[in-house]
């Protein structure tokens, strides 16, 4: 039978939102359904790349609203092997979709433990909803590691998508704008209309119903006596601490209203803002060198290579993860440095203690490191310190060494007997410093005579 003939048949199939809990026993009812007799419907089942999401006919929905119409789905007999269980097991999934996209994760071990079923069952089941054209994948679950080098192992989760078939939307005379995952419901048809508020109507006089039978066994009590009416209590208002921690209301109807259009003008908006791209930034992160360039994966590989080293030999660094490691080290390990130079510097901290975070202390020194550096080396500059200058007299040989300071030496007693004279103050011995000086230069120093 084609969808739009399943469609007709169960278009008097009513599904009330506000329904008692009793189920008959007697027979596979679902649950919070009345025990009706339920039309005989039958629909092709979606198999094959109809249940992924690039092929889906389904239109994507949201938890509450799934759920919904996969308790209709079930209750027309749609699927043979489709039951209570089934809606049990969707409403565990429902329970942990993504509010505005109907996303959730597959977890069977968890959703096993939560519904106390076994694995097989939840498997089962979840292929009916499939089936059903109510679940579509997102992403295909596998045992490929996605942990990076270093980590424990970590598989490709099974994703699922929350949808619901056309045929649920042609009994409900719903109108939809768009194909496949992207449709959306934008309007209903007049029987769609009819539809539902004769539902609206059962359900008040239900209501109402319900209400005067509770009246009814009310005990009147002797005539004339005074009816006790229940009245408010005064309580004086008091600082409740834990009304501080209670989780905000979940969000209504109001979240279907589209965003506001600004046509022009800013008017609370800043110009930088306003005219600032829009364009989503990419979900993956791209790491920089120092000099700008695009870090490739084996420079990353690399650099976990040499802390995978470097971590067990460094005791405070063991509890930090090996990726932020790497990411506080790049300094070193790009600049050459191998892991026995890298454990070295990390002991010469000489830390007496265990930092919190290892990679932020290390990011942290490293920085003051090269603040000081660069600060010494702007000095030096502005000082007019020249290395080479400085150290060439600690690079040349002993005896030029030698023969340069007592060249020196001779210089400044020469000076200084200079100086004396033009004093007028002689010295006390009639011997030259400086003559004995040049003697002694040119005889001990092996300089030529």
């Amino acid at each position: 039978m084609s969808a739009g003939a399943a469609a007709a048949a169960v278009l008097d199939h009513s599904l009330c939102e506000d329904v008692d809990d009793s189920v008959d026993e007697s027979r596979e009812g679902i649950p919070g359904q009345r025990n009706e007799a339920q039309p005989e419907v039958r629909q092709a089942r979606v198999l094959g790349r109809d249940q992924d999401v690039i092929w889906t006919r389904s239109r994507r929905a949201e938890p509450r609203a799934w759920l919904r119409a996969v308790v209709w789905l079930v209750a027309a007999g749609l699927h043979e092997g489709a039951c209570k269980t089934t809606v049990r097991i969707a409403a565990d999934l429902a329970a942990r979709m993504d509010y505005r996209r109907g996303i959730v994760v597959y977890d069977l071990k968890g959703a096993a433990r939560r519904t106390d079923m076994s694995e097989a069952t939840v498997k089962r089941h979840v292929k009916v909803l499939r089936e059903l054209g109510a679940l579509v994948w997102l992403v295909h679950g596998s045992k490929r590691n996605l942990a990076a080098p270093g980590e424990p192992y970590m598989a490709t989760a099974t994703i699922y998508g929350a949808v619901i078939p056309a045929v649920f939307d042609e009994a409900m005379g719903h109108r939809l704008s768009g194909t496949g995952y992207e449709g959306r419901v934008c309007g209903v048809t007049e029987a769609g209309r009819e539809r539902a508020v004769a539902q609206a109507t059962a359900r008040s006089e239900a209501r109402h119903q319900g209400r005067r039978g509770a009246e009814r066994q009310r005990p009147s009590g002797r005539r004339g006596a005074r009816v006790r009416t229940a009245r408010p209590v005064d309580n004086s208002a008091v600082d409740n601490p834990r009304s501080q921690a209670c989780e905000p209301h979940s969000q209504g109807r109001y979240h279907r209203a589209p965003a506001v259009q600004v046509g022009g003008g800013c008017k609370d908006t800043s110009r930088e803002r306003a005219s600032r791209s829009t364009d989503r930034s990419p979900s993956f992160k791209i790491s920089y060198n120092g000099d700008g360039s695009r870090r490739t994966a084996s420079q990353t590989r690399r650099g976990i290579g040499i802390i995978q080293q470097v971590r067990p030999r460094v005791t405070w660094t063991q509890r930090a993860d090996l990726r932020e490691l790497e990411v506080a080290l790049r300094p070193r390990t790009d600049a050459g440095w191998d892991f026995q130079m890298i454990t070295e510097e990390l002991h010469s901290w000489h830390l007496t203690w265990q930092p919190a975070h290892p990679a932020a202390y290390i990011c942290s020194r490293l920085a003051k490191q090269a603040t000081a550096e660069h600060q010494t080396a702007a000095a030096e500059v502005a000082e007019g310190w020249d290395e080479q200058a400085a150290s060439g007299p600690l690079a040349a040989s002993s005896p030029d060494l030698v023969r340069s300071v007592l060249d020196g030496l001779a210089e400044g007693l020469a000076r200084y007997s200079a100086r004396q004279a033009e004093l007028g103050l002689d010295d006390l011995t009639n011997q030259s410093a400086a003559a004995d000086m040049a003697a002694f230069l040119n005889s001990g120093t092996g300089a030529p005579a």
